[in-house]
């Protein structure tokens, strides 16, 4: 069986590539490698929830099935954001967790993350384990060894008790007013009784999930009708996620949009702000991707904190995060990673997090973020069939070096695969415009 791990486990249509075969064979091959791996016959357990796609009660109880082929006991959690998997896992001993979800992308595409049982992603040395166990025969262990599957009836009370835990800076967050767009996915009880339990006037919208309408028209991937509602209501601030609610996006009443590059200079300057005078090690750097802003190192810099970039990948930022000691990452899409909570992005927790510093310092969004100039960037997502091929054709290697001749150290060029879709995605980032439109250009007819 073909299968293979992008940036963030298996993603596809639920028709050709995450089918319940697929899932079936998925669970008993992590489970092979779990229980091979588990410290004791009750850390045989893997913690299972999933986002508010039609498939997704499909997809379940094939990945349970196959967990439990495999001698793995299930906890069946529900539909919870994928930071509540990660979380429960950590928090119930489990020695892993599934996410059944396809994050951003339609309903008509579904996904299985994996987590450890630190509640980060799994490493890439446990990935290969899995992946040679998916070319074998399912062999299901003795009649006596199966696991057992049962259902954690508070899990959702349980993740929302932890989440309100990231408010240090004020006892609540009242006088906020805030409309909070759900995605129609996973958050879409959670993070509006979450809020509203810290004390903000909370409007939630697009909270009404029906299987099918995840993603459409609404979330951090689309945030007009988020504008109109804030706009609408008065609020101070519009609160955008993404279909399982690890991704946070932000908007003032006037539309503007806060993406994670401006979420990681607010956190970083105020923890700048509060801890200057005994700056804690952990505290002196933050880690971005490929594709934050270019405009963020050196705005960072000037408050004495200094900007890493891995590749573009919530667990590339969280692998470095811990190589590094540090505790801040973020990518530009909006998963914002604190390693002081757990080793994975957290909506909800950033949410907290924002808001807090926001009531904290008595000035908006934008006031806070000033001193970051954004460099101008043009992007563009190129549909192919083969993005990995795509990348490595000889005109495009040669578009790249050009591009990266004309930039030189004015900038930034990125041009990679999508590890969730069939696209490749073309990132320039510049202050001088000529040159900037040049590359983009050069780039594109490379490509095409």
């Amino acid at each position: 069986m073909n299968i293979g791990f992008g940036t963030d486990g298996i993603r596809g249509s639920v028709e050709s590539v995450v089918t319940p075969m697929v899932a079936l064979k998925l669970g008993w091959a992590a489970g092979k490698v779990l229980a091979a791996s588990a410290k004791s016959q009750e850390h045989r357990r893997v913690v299972v929830g999933k986002d508010t796609r039609i498939s997704g009660y499909m997809l379940e109880s094939a990945l349970e099935a196959g967990f439990i082929a495999a001698g793995v006991d299930v906890v069946l959690i529900g539909p919870v954001p994928t930071p509540a998997v990660a979380y429960l896992t950590r928090s119930v001993g489990a020695s892993a967790g599934a996410m059944i979800s396809a994050s951003h992308n339609p309903y008509p595409d579904n996904g299985i993350k994996l987590f450890n049982g630190d509640g980060g992603k799994i490493s890439p040395d446990l990935e290969a384990g899995i992946e040679h166990y998916l070319g074998r025969e399912i062999q299901t262990v003795p009649a006596a060894s199966l696991g057992r599957a049962s259902r954690l009836l508070d899990a959702a009370g349980r993740y929302l008790e932890f989440c309100k835990s990231a408010l240090h800076l004020n006892d609540n967050l009242s006088g906020m007013r805030l409309v909070v767009d759900c995605a129609n996915g996973s958050g879409y009880q959670i993070l509006p009784k979450l809020l509203g339990e810290l004390g903000a006037e909370v409007e939630a919208i697009h909270n009404e999930p029906d299987g099918f309408n995840i993603n459409r028209e609404c979330g951090s991937i689309d945030t007009k009708s988020l504008g109109r509602a804030v706009r609408r209501h008065r609020a101070h601030y519009g609160i955008a996620v993404d279909g399982d609610a690890d991704r946070l996006i932000l908007l003032n009443r006037r539309g503007r949009r806060f993406d994670g590059d401006d979420i990681l200079y607010l956190l970083a300057s105020s923890r700048y702000r509060w801890h200057s005078e005994h700056y804690p090690p952990s505290y002196a750097g933050v880690v971005g991707t490929q594709l934050t802003n270019f405009g963020l190192a050196p705005a960072l810099a000037r408050i004495g904190v200094t900007l890493v970039c891995c590749e573009v990948g919530d667990r590339n930022v969280a692998a470095e995060l811990e190589q590094r000691d540090w505790v801040l990452g973020a990518e530009e899409s909006g998963h914002i990673i604190n390693t002081e909570h757990h080793a994975t992005s957290d909506a909800a927790i950033a949410a907290v997090q924002v808001l807090d510093v926001l009531k904290a310092v008595k000035k908006p969004f934008h006031r806070c973020i000033e001193d970051f100039e954004r460099c101008p960037r043009e992007r563009h997502d190129m549909p192919v069939a083969n993005p990995r091929k795509a990348l490595g054709s000889a005109s495009l290697r040669r578009a790249i070096d050009d591009a990266n001749a004309l930039i030189g150290e004015r900038g930034r060029i990125v041009v990679r695969a999508s590890g969730t879709e069939p696209v490749l995605r073309f990132a320039v980032d510049c202050f001088d415009e000529g040159s900037r439109k040049r590359a983009f250009k050069i780039l594109l007819e490379g490509a095409g």
